[in-house]
């Protein structure tokens, strides 16, 4: 009779058994080694400075760093690497001879954070060379022959952080990676120093955030002289900003073909920058910014009268936004003062202040008061106006009226007052000469053509006489009645 075998014994049998199988197979699978030209450490393969005209084949799929700067590369193609790399997170391949990257060079290495590209022979950054990389944080392409920069060779990079341009031949200011709200939200540092920049878009550069215009690094460039560029870096070195405290002797521009440090441009007669006040009318909506030199601070708000803004309404209007800006509903005569922004970060903290300043008056709306400036301009114009019409549409002088119909008294058409002592009567109507004639007094003014001194006329000169019309109006044919009339004492007539 056989003995009867313990079932616990025939499952530890199996066990063994498959526990034997699989370490064979393990044994039995090919393992990618370290390329015979390249040092390895762990997951870091360092293939530097051996000459190599290729990538190495055959790297391990584990590697998170890779070394081959100092070779003989020329160019990077799609199939560079037969391996997907994963893991990899450092590419360097600084001090080759790159002149051609494929835009499918990056596709095996999607988790890239780390990108060095410095010191090779790269004319020209193509469309969406780097679109595949979009976990990259920083890529260095200093150093190079770049002329030509495509404005959507960066597309789909929201993770970048710093762009290394520098020591290339670059003449044109790529502003769409730095303009607020662009394709780089995140871009921290853009070094754009030692190229071939003449003009530099100024408007759009000074609306920049702090923060960007700090890691913005523009010097040893040929740009040109003026004083809107003086007052722009003026106001980065009033803020602090690295980008010009750390190069401030690099900053120059040209002007007649002769380099000026732009903080000492005496020939143009710049004035001095000045920190101006933030202005605001009654009832207006305003947004001052806590403008920062790091994102992600801690901000707070102290009024004038060393109050604490609160998130909610604080003082009726003023309150704080998510972002850290100060919001006011509408402004009043009372808001105005100097407003202090205390940031708090993990580098450092910032104060920063702010002046407003109220107009009393409203600026827009249908009950609006007029601004005392356009008062005065329309006050005098209308004076102008009306001097104007003063000088030039007076009513017209006795000399400028058309012929006019004699007048209808009776009397010489002298300049003087006639006095009538008696009635008139008609001459022709009978009875004494002496009895009904006319007594009439004449005061003449010593002015007018053709009178000599003492009211008397000049010879050969006549006194104009308007015609007489009606009966009884006496006729003036006597010169020498004339001259009488013209004497210096008043006759009777």
């Amino acid at each position: 009779m056989q003995p009867q075998r313990d079932p616990r014994g025939l499952w530890l049998l199996l066990l063994s058994l498959f526990l034997l199988l699989f370490e064979v197979a393990r044994a039995g699978r090919p393992v990618v080694s370290c390329p015979a030209a390249c040092l390895c450490a762990s997951n870091i393969l360092s293939c530097s400075k051996q000459q190599l005209p290729n990538v190495p084949h055959s790297l391990p799929s584990y590697t998170a760093l890779l070394d081959l700067s100092h070779n003989n590369l020329s160019r990077l193609r799609a199939e560079w690497t037969p391996t997907r790399l994963i893991h990899l997170q450092s590419l360097l391949l600084s001090h080759n001879h790159l002149n051609f990257i494929s835009s499918e060079a990056f596709s095996p290495v999607p988790n890239l954070r780390y990108l060095d590209l410095s010191s090779n022979q790269l004319r020209t950054l193509d469309e969406f060379l780097f679109s595949e990389l979009q976990a990259l944080e920083v890529l260095l392409l200093y150093n190079n022959h770049i002329v030509a920069v495509d404005r959507c060779a960066f597309d789909d990079m929201a993770q970048l952080q710093k762009l290394y341009l520098s020591q290339n031949q670059i003449s044109r200011f790529p502003l769409e990676l730095v303009k607020e709200g662009a394709k780089l939200p995140k871009l921290t540092l853009l070094d754009l120093s030692s190229n071939k920049l003449k003009n530099l878009p100024l408007p759009d550069l000074q609306k920049l955030p702090a923060w960007i215009k700090n890691g913005l690094y523009l010097h040893n460039n040929p740009l040109h002289c003026d004083c809107e560029l003086y007052q722009l870096f003026s106001h980065w070195q009033y803020r602090q900003l690295s980008s010009v405290v750390d190069f401030q002797e690099d900053l120059y521009c040209m002007s007649s073909k002769k380099l000026h440090n732009v903080f000492n441009l005496s020939f143009l007669n710049c004035s001095e920058y000045k920190e101006r006040a933030w202005e605001a009318h009654l009832g207006d909506t305003l947004t001052i910014k806590c403008d920062t030199k790091q994102q992600g601070m801690t901000k707070v708000w102290v009024t004038p009268s060393n109050e604490r803004v609160l998130d909610e309404v604080a003082n009726g209007t003023v309150t704080v936004s998510e972002d850290g800006s100060l919001h006011f509903q509408q402004v009043r005569v009372e808001d105005a003062g100097v407003y202090t922004c205390y940031a708090m970060g993990e580098a450092f903290n910032e104060t920063l202040s702010v002046e407003l300043k109220v107009y009393n008056f409203t600026l827009h709306g249908h009950h609006d008061t007029l601004n005392t400036a356009y008062t005065t301009l329309v006050g005098c114009i209308l004076s102008v106006v009306l001097v104007l019409i003063y000088l030039y549409l007076t009513p017209c002088r006795c000399w400028c009226r058309g012929v006019e119909k004699p007048s209808s008294h009776q009397g010489d058409s002298l300049s003087s007052s006639m006095l009538s002592t008696t009635p008139n009567h008609d001459p022709m109507a009978g009875g004494d000469k002496d009895d009904g004639f006319d007594r009439r007094v004449a005061f003449l003014e010593p002015a007018g053509p053709g009178q000599g001194q003492n009211g008397k006329l000049k010879p050969g000169n006549t006194l104009p006489v308007p015609e007489a019309t009606g009966k009884g109006q006496r006729r003036m044919s006597d010169p020498e009645s004339v001259s009488s009339v013209f004497s210096d004492t008043p006759i009777v007539v």
